[in-house]
């Protein structure tokens, strides 16, 4: 396994161990903690741990194709990279470096509202496919009005509504030390709070964009979003970083793609880590697999070269999982490749890295 980018970089672990060198000690809290006693966070990595692979032989896997497609494009993995808020904390290029690595890989990008620089600029960087995701954060209906034909006319495939964030959340990692990375508090936060299904059915039936909700946790929400016409129901707890005690989002991924059946898309994110987990996502039946923390930490360590190389590294894995589980592409993937199985490691949000030489967080 080459390195083409010169970063150096051969394995997935040493991206966190350069961030972990590179961010300081209230940065590095925010990125690999969670809420409370993070036991959703943990739980995000559990039910990952908890699924076996069942592996067929005698299949020819000289040809191997690790490709997807993405709103008709093609895509080259099932991931995309994750909304995540002030991307310019972890490198000074912020949203528009992670644009310019998500389009030179080939994979796609959710830009987050809270994203540097503007809009305009991420979505003509990198010429990537890109969603777009909003908070409802002031007037809510002037705000959406506002920004959602700027979002159609920049060209983005989707339009994303986080709708896990009614509230702001205890991250007492970040209590303790008295750290606030760039979030929008006081009054204007309780729009956020009033977002309901009517502003949903109200953006459905005015806009001609595919429309994305984030943070579904439950089949009785992602079915009411179904029946109102929502394009992809994005099963997310996100990241372990809003309700504390919730469910591992791969322990609540398959049965809300049953109760979707069909009618929409489904993604998720959720402890997502290694090659070995997009096969797991897409055999428990999402239609695209989503990584934050794992993007952010090869952004905080070589910026737009590091994701990049992250990236293929991941592209190594997969396509070494897929050849070693008897399965020349993702379309051939399905619950039959997987099956229940006790955890042998004590999850946490570096759980998936057993050769980093760092302490587990907290």
């Amino acid at each position: 396994m080459t390195d083409g980018s010169g970063t150096g970089f051969q394995l997935l672990h040493e991206f966190i161990a350069k961030a972990r060198i590179n961010l300081d000690q209230n940065v590095w809290e925010y990125l690999v903690g969670g809420v409370e006693t993070e036991t959703t966070l943990k739980r995000n990595r559990l039910a990952l741990d908890s699924l076996a692979f069942r592996p067929r032989v005698l299949v020819d896997v000289s040809e191997i194709d690790c490709s997807w497609s993405f709103f008709g494009k093609r895509i080259r993995l099932p991931v995309a990279l994750a909304p995540v808020g002030s991307l310019q904390s972890f490198w000074t290029g912020g949203g528009a470096t992670v644009a310019a690595a998500a389009g030179a890989f080939g994979v796609p990008q959710f830009v987050a509202s809270g994203d540097a620089p503007s809009l305009l600029e991420i979505a003509r960087t990198g010429g990537g496919p890109k969603v777009f995701q909003l908070y409802v954060r002031g007037d809510d209906d002037s705000v959406i009005d506002e920004v959602l034909p700027r979002v159609i006319d920049a060209g983005y495939e989707a339009i994303c509504f986080t709708v896990d964030t009614p509230v702001h959340s205890r991250r007492e990692r970040d209590i303790v030390k008295r750290f606030r990375m760039e979030f929008v508090t006081g009054p204007r936060q309780r729009y956020q709070a009033a977002l309901t299904w009517n502003h949903i059915e109200r953006v459905k039936a005015k806009y001609n964009i595919p429309l994305i909700l984030k943070g579904i946790a439950t089949t009785e929400d992602a079915v009411r979003a179904v029946e109102m016409g929502v394009d992809v129901i994005y099963v997310s707890n996100h990241g372990g970083r809003q309700l504390d005690c919730s469910r591992g989002s791969a322990e609540v991924l398959p049965e809300i793609v049953a109760a979707v059946a069909g009618r929409a898309k489904v993604y998720v994110d959720g402890g997502f880590a290694r090659g070995t987990d997009i096969i797991k996502g897409i055999a428990l039946g999402a239609d695209l697999v989503v990584v934050g923390r794992l993007y952010v930490y090869a952004l905080a360590a070589a910026g737009e070269a590091g994701i990049v190389r992250m990236l293929e590294i991941l592209e190594n894995e997969v396509h070494q999982s897929l050849g070693l589980l008897g399965v020349p592409s993702f379309a051939q993937v399905n619950r039959q490749h997987i099956c229940p199985a006790p955890p042998v490691v004590m999850p946490h949000v570096l759980s998936a890295f057993p050769l980093l030489k760092l302490a587990p967080p907290g």
